[in-house]
């Protein structure tokens, strides 16, 4: 049950960095088919600028747990049995605290937007705590994913993120055409 929540939880923050990366190009070619028509997209630079922002969090916690995540596996992957265990338990330690500091301060700066009513300086006023959840969001369900990992991991299961070596030769072809790790 709660595996099947926490799954739908990253997949649904995957799908929210995807509208987000199309609203990106949208706004993109409005801007830039705008110019040639003489059509203007009032602060369409700073809600890019925003989407960019909330599909690069949001999309963090679904990268996570499929293993995506670009990360320094140099010692892990010349460890073995306890000692690795050790290792990636200490590094999701490390990992754990400092997203959930991250996370604080992003959650404490969108509250200090909020009771101080700071708004954005474009054409087009917004309060500066609605882009801002999209950072606050996308680092809470990235903490969530690193402490079900680390859950996970003292539970001496295998971390999710830990692709199983390929078997054959096609299956290390088709992992490289499809753009995944090895």
């Amino acid at each position: 049950m709660i595996r099947r929540a926490l799954d739908a939880l990253y997949l649904a923050a995957g799908y929210a960095a995807g509208f987000f990366l199309v609203s990106i190009f949208v706004l993109m070619m409005l801007l830039s088919v705008g110019r040639e028509i003489n059509f203007n997209v009032p602060s369409g630079d700073d809600f890019a600028g925003w989407s960019l922002v909330a599909m690069a969090f949001l999309g963090l916690a679904h990268t996570f747990k499929r293993g995506e995540m670009i990360r320094v596996g140099l010692l892990l992957e010349r460890l073995h049995g306890p000692a690795k265990r050790a290792a990636e338990l200490f590094s999701l330690t490390i990992a754990t605290l400092f997203i959930g500091y991250f996370t604080v301060q992003a959650g404490k700066l969108a509250y200090d937007s909020w009771q101080y009513f700071d708004m954005s300086t474009g054409v087009v006023s917004v309060p500066l705590w609605i882009p801002q959840m999209g950072l606050v969001a996308g680092l809470a369900i990235l903490l969530i994913a690193i402490v079900d990992e680390l859950v996970i991991v003292l539970r001496r299961g295998k971390p999710t993120y830990e692709a199983e070596p390929p078997q054959t030769t096609e299956e290390l072809i088709e992992r490289i055409a499809q753009g995944g790790g090895v």
